[in-house]
């Protein structure tokens, strides 16, 4: 009985632990780049492909109930000012479903870094 009173008492600090940290930061450089939903134009110099992710608390970065989202978006800005670009277009989250709304699993985001003046 002790042994379930403890196991319930461990898994309620690991899911409190899961919920109360915050994710990916936002650099100075990150601060600088802007998502479009429209292609940009000829002005514009295309640079490449990136990816930003927000792990879960099962791999040791945590981040508010609800923030995964907005982890992911914020490693991708800075990934994106890292290679130079300070515009992503055609962002996406591959693989987010229902399911990620509730299961603790890392959320990814994809989108095409150009340099803009």
């Amino acid at each position: 009985m002790r042994l379930l009173s403890g196991i319930s008492v461990l898994f309620a600090v690991m899911v409190v632990a899961g919920c109360s940290s915050s994710g990916n930061q936002l650099n100075s450089a990150g601060k600088n780049v802007r998502f479009v939903d429209q292609q940009p134009g000829a002005e514009c110099h295309y640079i490449g492909t990136a990816s930003g992710e927000q792990s879960n608390w099962f791999s040791g970065q945590q981040v508010e109930g609800g923030n995964s989202l907005r982890g992911a978006a914020n490693s991708l800005r800075n990934r994106a000012a890292e290679m130079g670009g300070n515009v992503i277009y055609n962002a996406s989250t591959p693989g987010l479903s229902l399911v990620s709304s509730f299961v603790p699993v890392a959320t990814k985001m994809s989108g095409q870094v150009y340099k803009c003046p």
